[in-house]
């Protein structure tokens, strides 16, 4: 059993109980007789005499409902718990079954170095991608390697560059 927040909440819960579900029958008896009442007044020429209890019935019902709703909460949600909690764990299970392949193939991508730019060079000409320490391009030929010189800043650029990447100049 869960540890209790109060420690007389196993009786408040059995009293909240009791009154909620005491309060509806005799608010249900109340309601029943003024409304019997009321519609019995249709055949006759004579007023209605009890009415006035189906006026506090009603609110009765209410206020037992709500005292039997906190009295009954706990058990409700455990229950209620009891049913979601294994659908939800059967979804879980079935979406991560469905996506393990991906998983791996992602997992196995990133190992490999796809998929990260850091990884790749792409050719100033084709725009082919070459393994990071690739010279040449394995498309087109081209040199890949950053080695003109800008005069003005120092900045290493593309082979064929006619202006520098950094400052602008042109070559």
């Amino acid at each position: 059993m869960n540890k209790l927040q109060h420690e007389n909440q196993e009786g408040i819960r059995g009293s909240l109980r009791t009154i909620g579900v005491a309060l509806v029958v005799v608010g249900g008896v109340l309601t029943a007789i003024g409304l019997i009442d009321f519609f019995s007044a249709f055949g006759s020429f004579r007023a209605p005499t009890m009415f006035w209890a189906a006026f506090i019935g009603l609110p009765m019902i209410g206020v037992g409902l709500n005292l039997a709703k906190f009295g009954y909460m706990g058990a409700v949600g455990r229950y209620v718990a009891g049913e979601v909690a294994p659908v939800a764990k059967d979804t879980i299970n079935y979406i991560a079954e469905g996506s393990v392949d991906t998983i791996q193939n992602i997992a196995k991508a990133v190992s490999d170095g796809k998929g990260t730019g850091a990884t790749l060079v792409r050719c100033h000409k084709c725009n082919a991608d070459n393994a990071l320490n690739a010279k040449f391009c394995n498309h087109c030929g081209a040199a890949l390697l950053k080695a003109k010189e800008c005069e003005h800043c120092h900045e290493l650029n593309d082979p064929d560059a006619r202006f520098c990447d950094n400052c602008g100049r042109s070559f």
